[in-house]
Formats: structure tokens, sequence, C-alpha cells
């Protein structure tokens, strides 16, 4: 029985599902429904990742840093609401920040828990099929297109993300970065993420210390290329 959050419900968008609820705005009796968010569960045990990484990190990271980011997403939409409600637009320009950061924080991470996978379940196994001739043709080799996103995902000053993503008006396959918990939606509005890795030092620092080029080295043991070549299947063009 996999690990899970006690708030954990059920999960959203790529791969999770957003679960609805009805909150009090203002002080009124009156009541406006607006959709919140969950922590989605894991697929998986918090220790089936080891050694790769470890079931400490995977545990913090999922029950304390990810449900951080949800739950001040909620906070940031619930004030949101009052806000426009009132009319306030200062107000509303102000809760951007905070919506982009903590949005962004779940949706990276949802996707991050799709793109792992232990190692008797597929984890670490090459993607074939269309996929694989895409990374083929666009980057020359599956080795080469690791030694990218290593590459770049080491050189990220602060933290941030690194991706591989598909980039629907040119039709091919792109290696980008994002700042802090910037989605990769930021980037571009016709990329579709399909393999998210976080540089943050808390997906790792426990671990690995400071030394992020072994956390990137050994974390792709255990991606899940299947959940990668299932969307590339389904948003290629």
């Amino acid at each position: 029985m996999a690990l899970r959050s006690l708030v954990a419900r059920k999960s959203l968008g790529l791969g999770f599902r957003s679960e609805a609820k009805i909150l009090s705005v203002g002080s009124t009796a009156h009541s406006r429904g607006f959709q919140t968010f969950s922590l989605p569960d894991l697929p998986y045990d918090y220790g089936a990742l080891e050694p790769a990484i470890s079931g400490e990190i995977m545990q913090l990271h999922h029950q304390k840093h990810h449900q951080t980011y949800v739950t001040n997403y909620n906070k940031a939409l619930e004030q949101l609401h009052d806000a426009i409600a009132k009319g306030d637009a200062a107000a509303v320009v102000k809760l951007q920040s905070a919506i982009k950061f903590n949005g962004g924080g779940h949706v990276n991470h949802s996707i991050f828990w799709k793109n792992l996978t232990p190692v008797g379940q597929g984890g670490g196994e090459p993607p074939h099929g269309s996929l694989g001739w895409a990374i083929d043709t666009n980057f020359g080799s599956m080795e080469a297109l690791v030694q990218k996103i290593n590459a770049e995902g080491a050189a990220l000053q602060g933290s941030g993300w690194v991706w591989l993503a598909l980039d629907k008006e040119l039709k091919k396959l792109v290696v980008e970065t994002t700042a802090n918990q910037d989605p990769l939606v930021t980037k571009g509005p016709t990329l579709v993420p399909l393999l998210g890795i976080d540089v943050w030092e808390h997906a790792y620092y426990l671990q690995y210390k400071n030394v992020r080029p072994d956390y990137l080295k050994n974390i792709w043991k255990v991606i899940n290329w299947k959940y990668a070549s299932e969307v590339y299947e389904k948003e290629s063009p």
C-alpha cells in the first residue's frame, strides 16, 4: 500500500485531478463555490525509489514541501476570490506572485511524481516507439539528451527545474529550464512538459549534500519514460 499524506485525496491535471470544495468567503452567511486543490497521492511507497532517492527525502518532499505549496495556493486563491468580489484591483495584482509561485509549485511537483517510478516497475527503462525516435532525431541519442539535461540542470543558478518538452508549434523536442517554481508554460504556451527534474536543494540535499550532479546522474535510474511516452503520444501533432 503506497504511503500517502493524510491530506491526499484526489489527483489533478496532467495525470492528476483536483478536488473541489465550497469555501465560505467573507463574513456573511452566503458561500460562493470555487475550486481548490489537494495533494495528489504518490503511486509508490516513499522508499520505493531507493537508492536513487531516499525514502526520507521523498516523504519530506511530498508531505512537507508539496503540501505547503498546495496550502498556500489555496489560501492565495481564496484571497483572490475575495479581492475580486470587493473590486480591490491592487490586491488582485499583489496576489499574482503568490499564485504563480505556489500554483507553479503544485503543478510542477504533480508532474514530477509521475515522472518517477521504481526500478521494478520500469524505472530507468529507455523509451521506445515514437518518443525514442524523436529523441534520436532531435538530440542524436538518449545519451546526448541525458548529458544535455544534466549539464543544464547542474548549471542552473539557485533553485529551479530542468525540462524535456514537446514544442507543439515547432514540432520538436526541446530542453528548457525554469527558475524557482515557474511552470514550463511561462517559457511558452506551446510547450508541453514530458519530463521535469526538480533541482531545488530540498529534492536532494539530505542525500547528495551540495553535489547536484550526482543527484542528476542517479535520478535517471528511476525516470518513468512510459509516462513521458504516453504524454508525447497524446500531445504530438
